[in-house]
């Protein structure tokens, strides 16, 4: 056999396949011997600012507004005062009415039909809880995820109106609507995992230890969860040649292609491709933790697995769910849910018996 060198420009199909195998050894030119005792990183995801003291200035803002006092009042005594009631703002007087107010160790606490969250007066402590939900990596539908935590009247308008004036989201977010005309409707998937999609986001600078270029993502049809992989330009000659044709025929796996020039067919990882983009770009540019000295970012691929958690964990417009209750019955814990061990569960059946 005669081994004949090809440039790289010229082979372009040359990947673990088709590659000689060399020894890990000395005899390898190339080999780079490990380290006696190597160091293992340790990175951390994100670093949530929420303690107690934040209980602490809530506790104190309610003397600085006058229907946070005169609830402390109510709530304190047990009869109720006509002219107490009456000195309420509209607003806090029709809640006060409905009996969704409960004061728990000098705290206010909001009520609902299966949850209690904290109330909030101060602008400086909320605009500080906003901050935390809106501007970390795990942010994501913020109403949804605020209404378990946090209330406050209009507290949804102060919602939108920081994610409207937030300049990283003007910049980034992109109109999308529906495209016109009908297309022939796919096969629904009946469980989760029974439907993929899979699709590569190439044109990514080159990162992490092997100078990954491109992402594999991964959908689910049924549960909208997905898998981010960092990989190297998408090949797809490979993905429609006899191995991979074969590889899935012994897994009794069914192949759908796509045609070129037609996201439509495959819309879910193409919107998915979308939304990962937007992600990757956000925090490599916004936050510091993931540039080096001169303000570049290189290896994105370590936001995967966090951006992938965030979209996991966040409402999907379409099955009005997050993705990760679909498919496992259960969210995972994010740094938010640190405030949330600090609330009182307080379900108003349970507090009318007293």
């Amino acid at each position: 056999m005669t081994i004949v060198h090809k440039d790289g420009n010229i082979h372009k199909s040359a990947d673990g396949l088709r590659r000689w195998p060399l020894p890990k050894n000395i005899d390898n030119s190339s080999y780079i011997p490990e380290e006696a005792s190597p160091q293992i990183p340790i990175e951390g995801i994100s670093v949530t600012n929420l303690n107690t003291t934040l209980f602490e200035e809530v506790r104190n803002s309610y003397t600085q507004d006058k229907n946070c006092s005169i609830l402390c009042q109510l709530l304190t005594k047990d009869c109720k005062e006509n002219s107490l009631i009456n000195a309420l703002d509209e607003i806090w007087r029709k809640s006060y009415d409905e009996g969704i107010f409960h004061l728990l160790e000098g705290i206010i606490y909001h009520r609902t039909k299966h949850t209690c969250v904290l109330k909030f007066v101060d602008r400086s402590s909320s605009n500080f809880v906003l901050k935390e939900f809106h501007d970390s990596p795990f942010s994501g539908k913020n109403k949804r995820k605020n209404e378990t935590c946090i209330w406050w009247p209009m507290w949804q308008k102060d919602v939108a109106e920081y994610c409207k004036t937030c300049d990283r989201c003007q910049k980034e977010n992109k109109s999308i609507g529906k495209s016109l005309g009908n297309m022939i409707k796919i096969q629904e998937p009946s469980r989760p995992w029974e439907i993929v999609h899979m699709n590569r986001a190439t044109g990514l600078p080159p990162g992490g230890d092997r100078s990954y270029n491109a992402c594999l993502v991964i959908v689910d049809r049924f549960s909208k969860t997905q898998i981010f992989l960092p990989c190297h330009n998408g090949r797809d000659l490979k993905f429609t040649s006899a191995l991979w044709r074969n590889l899935h025929q012994l897994f009794e796996t069914k192949l759908s292609f796509s045609m070129a020039y037609h996201p439509q067919t495959d819309g879910l990882a193409e919107r998915m491709i979308q939304a990962l983009e937007d992600m990757v770009r956000r925090a490599c540019a916004y936050y510091l933790e993931f540039k080096d000295c001169d303000g570049f970012t290189h290896h994105w691929c370590t936001l995967l697995p966090e951006l992938e958690l965030a979209y996991k964990t966040s409402i999907h417009s379409c099955i009005n769910q997050t993705p990760a209750i679909l498919e496992k019955g259960w969210n995972p814990k994010l740094p938010q849910d640190s405030l949330r061990k600090e609330l009182v569960e307080i379900h108003p059946t349970a507090a009318n018996f007293k």
